[in-house]
């Protein structure tokens, strides 16, 4: 829990639609762009996640691909601190290093440019939300081969009943997770 307050989290509750049925049968999907089309809650989740970051001394954010760019590049510059892009394979030019992981219908991979990233640097890996955490965990295996040191995750939202955090427990290695709202 962080120290975002009641008032803000119910601010950032109120503008996330569920959709139900979506993608699949029985699946009620989390739509934060109500969100993203408020000021107002942009702003607030904004302000939050770079607190985050300034409270547990990251000098850059990661942000995984895809919705977790739309909220990490604004952290990164609310928080005065450089952005780097987690991809899904292929899409980063040049030399990067890949991790593999495990879905609940097959396996896929994300890459980062381990060129940068620093010994020196002490990363917080932003995203929308955390599920069954297995991005966030091959996240935070790519930071750490590429020498950097991990602060944290930070996401808007944890989906508790998929269990994602007892996966990355070990991967956090003592590492915060902070979620501002928890579902």
């Amino acid at each position: 829990m962080t120290s975002t307050t009641e008032s803000v989290r119910e601010l950032l509750l109120s503008r996330i639609r569920d959709v139900a049925d979506y993608p699949k049968p029985g699946v009620v999907f989390k739509d934060i762009t109500p969100l993203l089309a408020d000021p107002a809650a942009f702003s607030a989740l904004t302000d939050a996640l770079a607190e985050l970051c300034a409270k547990h001394g990251a000098t850059r954010i990661v942000g995984l691909e895809a919705r977790g760019f739309i909220l990490a590049a604004p952290v990164a510059v609310r928080a005065g601190l450089g952005f780097v892009p987690v991809r899904k394979a292929g899409k980063l030019p040049g030399a990067t290093l890949s991790q593999a992981y495990e879905l609940e219908y097959g396996t896929a991979e994300i890459e980062i440019h381990a060129e940068d990233l620093s010994a020196d640097d002490r990363i917080m890996v932003i995203d929308d939300v955390l599920a069954t955490g297995g991005t966030a965990e091959a996240s935070l295996e790519l930071i750490r081969r590429a020498g950097a040191q991990v602060a944290g995750v930070a996401v808007l939202m944890e989906l508790g009943f998929l269990d994602g955090r007892a996966r990355l427990e070990a991967a956090l290695d003592g590492a915060p997770l902070e979620a501002l709202i928890t579902v």
